[in-house]
């Protein structure tokens, strides 16, 4: 599997610099206080799949409390902001934004640490995604609750993107899926190798238990 989980029961040093996060599934607020809190400690961090992220409420009212958001802006010359975004990756990159002094040097370092992006792009599918316990929508919404995928929200507010992001998704689920059975095949068949041969360097294999080395 390429996700793994990530919390507070994992050492921090243990880590890599670089860490990066499959968003499908998350709470967008609860994931972004948890990432604003590592960026600023130094940490990288990689968001994938940010489309597929979840906000708590049906998909009406969420609508709605975005249109109303969308109308706020500087009367006297829009050009000055506040500027509403349309991509799912910008608006999880603008709620982070809200959690960290960005006016600062040491916000505006931390947000540079920072990518966020839709689908899994290359070189993030090759490597290893986490997903963070503490932000996920089975743990901490109840069953009964509504929620709303972001992807859909900003579909619905002028996002063009959507099934561009949906075709590519399919093609690389295809190919980790082809990718997957084909390390699966080699480690059996290594295993078997390894079952074969266990009589004819079983001596070997002794030596080197004796001296401290573990033979796999």
């Amino acid at each position: 599997s390429t996700q793994s989980t990530w919390g507070e029961s994992i050492d921090p040093f243990a880590m890599p610099n670089e860490v990066v996060i499959d968003c499908r599934g998350h709470l967008i607020g609860r994931l972004s206080s948890i990432v604003a809190k590592e960026i600023l400690s130094g940490r990288k961090v990689v968001l994938t799949r940010t489309e597929d992220l979840n906000v708590s409420g049906e998909f009406f009212r969420n609508r709605l409390k975005l249109e109303a958001k969308r109308r706020k802006r500087t009367n006297s010359n829009p050009t000055h902001g506040p500027f509403h975004f349309r991509s799912p990756a910008d608006v999880m990159r603008r709620t982070i934004r809200g959690m960290v002094p960005h006016k600062t040097a040491r916000g505006a370092a931390a947000l540079e640490r920072l990518t966020s992006v839709v689908g899994v792009p290359p070189p993030y599918d090759k490597k290893k995604r986490l997903v963070v316990p503490a932000a996920l929508r089975v743990t901490h919404l109840r069953p009964v609750r509504k929620y709303t995928t972001i992807g859909r929200l900003c579909e619905s507010m002028g996002w063009k993107h959507a099934e561009i992001v949906k075709r590519l998704e399919k093609k690389r689920t295809i190919r980790a899926t082809e990718y997957h059975k084909t390390r699966v095949a080699a480690a059996k068949l290594r295993k078997a190798a390894v079952q074969k041969a266990a009589g004819k360097i079983a001596a070997q294999k002794q030596a080197l238990e004796s001296r401290g080395y573990t033979v796999q």
